[in-house]
């Protein structure tokens, strides 16, 4: 019998996953164990084992595809087995139910949309686009075919004014331009009966009637092109035409795209050979000009005109974006960091460490055999020892009651391609340094390589983020909640210090404490930093 298995639950915090990878294909025989996914999680990526046996039937979710947990990922069964009763229980139902009661508006929404069922074939409906992100209605600046013109795929219908700019609208259909929706200088929404193309002599009316049972497309009364001409012309000359005079007083026609980007790029439109309408200058013949097709008669009249103003070198270059999808995790930290900031009162306290006793001492002790120490091993040993001693910094607020933790389970920030995660070490308090120096670079590498466990990333009841290392020398960090504070770990720094009234050189180290205000006042947090500040200037009473 085939099994229906679910996106899992690979942590606790996890409400959706992402399927990394298939391992296993539509049709693979699967053995129990065998891994069939990785799936990313809003903490790691980690392998997902098949519990059953049997052929891979279905999957559900594809690749780089997110889902909420329990969403149907994969049906495992016997090879040719009828699984369309899964589908239908859990996913196909309610596709297949949607399909049903959308039945009608799918109906009505042809009816609105480029081929209804009743216009002839070949005929198409254009309506207004949408030209940019934010357009929502479109103004008809010229039109540049008119009724009866035969159209191919590719010629500019009209140039259309929208709330950023006047671009030019290109047919993507070829025939007759059969009808015309929308006159110059009249504005209408995205989506409106804007022009209808097709084989020459199509009855229009019965189209438009459709169009009006349907309402869908607004069209705009047949204009009566004897009255109107004359109009017409006029405002195309004064407002739709860019008009260049040349040196023989002959007029180039461009489009209002093909001016601005010849202003770009600097090139004169004297010397670009329109391709368009009456040898109108389009878009595409500035796009393709090159300059050695000016002529040297051209050339002077630039150089001429050009001679009165100071020379400025201004740059030319294309604008790009890249939109990369979220990951699971990127989200993930993105609700966590927001919901601490704006939900937890946070105020820091900031203090300077002299680290000089500290770096003799590790010197001292890294010299020993098959030991190794580093400075942030020091300060989580520092850390661990002084939460014991205000034990109520190690808190979590819960409403109602606070909620004192009597172990020390050391949250260490660790940042991996997708983000940032957060390795706990269960019981720091009782570790020596090297076994908290062995723990972190464990738990760090396997978090880097994705290939720490759920359970290893929780239960820390405090935090330290050290980016000393990188050169930071003070910064402040988001409470990892439902910890109360979290600690940010600056880069030693070697500069003069006062020391018996004398300047000395000496080292020092910034750190910052983030409370919550819910449950650790001002006075409870400075008395913490004096006490790590004691261990870590004098580590030998770490050693004890």
């Amino acid at each position: 019998m085939a099994e229906v298995i679910n996106m899992p639950r690979l942590s606790d915090t996890m409400e959706e996953g992402t399927v990394a990878k298939w391992l296993k294909h539509v049709g693979d025989k699967v053995e129990e164990g065998d891994i069939l996914a990785e799936i990313e999680t809003d903490k790691a990526t980690m392998e997902f084992e098949s519990f059953h046996e049997g052929t891979l039937l279905h999957i559900g979710i594809e690749e780089g595809d997110g889902a909420p947990v329990d969403s149907l990922l994969a049906i495992i069964g016997e090879e040719g087995e009828d699984i369309s009763g899964l589908l239908n229980g859990s996913g196909g139902s309610s596709n297949s139910s949607e399909e049903e009661g959308a039945a009608e508006p799918e109906a009505e929404s042809s009816a609105s949309g480029s081929a209804p069922a009743d216009i002839p074939e070949g005929v198409e409906i254009v309506t207004m686009p949408r030209l940019s992100d934010t357009m929502e209605e479109g103004t008809v600046a010229s039109w540049l075919k008119s009724v009866g013109d035969e159209v191919e795929e590719g010629d500019i219908l009209a140039e259309i004014e929208t709330d950023k700019a006047t671009m030019e609208f290109e047919s993507f259909y070829s025939g007759t331009l059969l009808h015309i929706g929308i006159q110059e200088g009249e504005g209408a929404p995205v989506d409106s009966l804007l022009a209808i193309i097709g084989p020459e002599g199509t009855d229009v009316d019965a189209i438009l009637k459709s169009q009006a049972s349907g309402g869908s497309s607004k069209s705009a009364p047949k204009k009566e092109t004897s009255k109107e001409e004359a109009p017409k012309a006029e405002a195309t000359s004064k407002k739709q035409e860019t008009i260049t005079a040349t040196q023989d007083g002959q007029r180039i026609f461009a489009s209002p795209l093909a001016k601005k980007i010849a202003e770009e790029k600097g090139i004169n439109l004297a010397d670009v050979k329109g391709t368009g309408d009456n040898g109108r200058i389009v878009k595409k013949d500035v796009e393709n000009y090159q300059p050695s097709q000016a002529t040297p008669a051209t050339e002077k009249l630039a150089e001429a005109a050009a001679a009165p103003v100071a020379p400025v070198s201004l740059p030319v270059g294309e604008e790009s974006i890249e939109e990369v999808k979220n990951s699971t995790m990127r989200k993930v930290i993105a609700k966590r960091l927001g919901e601490s900031k704006f939900s937890a009162p946070h105020y820091y306290l900031t203090i300077e460490v002299d680290m000089d006793n500290a770096k003799a001492s590790r010197s001292q002790i890294n010299n020993l055999p098959d030991t190794k120490v580093s400075f942030n091993d020091m300060v989580l040993k520092a850390c661990a020892m002084a939460l014991k001693k205000h034990p109520q910094v190690n808190t979590s607020w819960n409403g109602d009651t606070t909620v004192y933790k009597h172990h020390v389970h050391m949250g260490v920030a660790v940042a991996v391609d997708e983000g940032l995660v957060v390795p706990v070490i269960k019981f720091a308090d009782q570790m020596s340094l090297t076994q908290l120096g062995t723990a972190v670079k464990d738990l760090a590498g396997r978090a880097r390589n994705k290939k720490i466990k759920p359970d290893e990333m929780e239960g820390s009841t405090f935090t330290v983020s050290n980016l000393g290392m990188f050169g930071i020398l003070e910064f402040t960090s988001i409470i990892n909640q439902p910890n109360s504070a979290i600690l940010s770990v600056g880069a030693i720094v070697e500069k003069p210090v006062v020391k018996n009234g004398e300047i000395v050189p000496g080292s020092t180290m910034k750190i910052t404490l983030a409370c919550d205000h819910r449950t650790v006042d001002g006075a409870t947090g400075a008395q913490f930093l004096q006490t790590l500040r004691a261990y870590l200037e004098n580590p030998v009473t770490m050693l004890a």
